[in-house]
């Protein structure tokens, strides 16, 4: 592994998937333990990805962390699935995490109101308001975004907590690569997601993003001005953030000279 700093952000360049995920797993599990040491409880934000797999499987797995004083909490979801759908990212959360692990409380977007969108943005936004969040486990997309906060509709002050965004036509399309979606035409085209604020100030980041699809994207993370044309950028500007790499996302990246550690 290869670290250097851009910025505030720490970058962790890994040699594959398989120890980015146990890199980003252990810091994950490690901030979760200080948390929960330090209040009795951790609140912790866990994207749902397929970049996040190999990241939520070292940290389940993890002895060293007490699930019974976590509470989970949903980064984002498509508007306009039914409950139940296995394309939801409420049944990824579940299936790769939140059934794995005694997890205190979980509180998912919108398995409790239906399809009124006001009643789930008010409801979740009390219950992002009731106490800190200690920890965000998340990714980036193809298009630099950071939940579902694409480029056209980031707000790097957003006075809202979470919101109801159109998807653009790269994220949409990310979700057909990921495999989510058969094809472009059936991906939804809102999603609620929790806004870039809300995610900047937890107190740690810790953000996985291998493969060599997220190459572009991780370039303009570290490179480009930090600005909502890539909203990860942001991350450069958090004092407690992380991003994991492998050889593949990184691959755009080496015709600079890093300051490595």
């Amino acid at each position: 592994m290869r670290v250097f700093r851009q910025e505030n952000l720490l970058v962790k360049v890994c040699a594959d998937r398989a120890e980015l995920g146990r890199v980003a797993g252990a810091d994950a599990a490690d901030a979760i333990r200080t948390a929960a040491d330090a209040r009795g409880e951790a609140r912790v934000i866990f994207a749902a990805a397929p970049s996040q797999n190999e990241t939520l499987d070292y940290l389940v797995a993890a002895q060293d962390v007490d699930w019974t004083k976590v509470v989970a909490l949903h980064m984002d979801e498509y508007v306009g699935l039914p409950i139940g759908s296995t394309a939801r990212f409420s049944y990824y959360l579940k299936k790769h995490c939140f059934e794995r692990a005694p997890i205190k409380k979980v509180y998912y977007i919108d398995e409790e109101r239906g399809d009124d969108l006001q009643a789930i943005l008010e409801r979740y936004e009390r219950i992002l308001q009731a106490s800190p969040i200690d920890v965000v486990v998340m990714g980036i997309g193809e298009n630099g975004h950071v939940a579902f906060n694409d480029p056209p509709v980031a707000d790097f002050n957003d006075p809202l907590a979470i919101k109801v965004v159109e998807l653009d036509d790269a994220c949409r399309n990310q979700q057909v690569h990921d495999g989510c979606f058969p094809n472009f035409e059936s991906t939804p085209e809102r999603a609620v997601t929790l806004t870039v604020p809300t995610l900047a100030r937890a107190a740690r980041q810790i953000c996985a993003v291998p493969g060599k699809l997220k190459a572009a994207a991780v370039r303009k993370t570290l490179l480009d001005p930090v600005s909502t044309a890539c909203p990860a950028t942001i991350l450069r500007t958090v004092p407690n953030a992380t991003l994991y790499l492998d050889e593949d996302s990184f691959s755009l990246c080496n015709d600079r000279e890093w300051d490595w550690q």
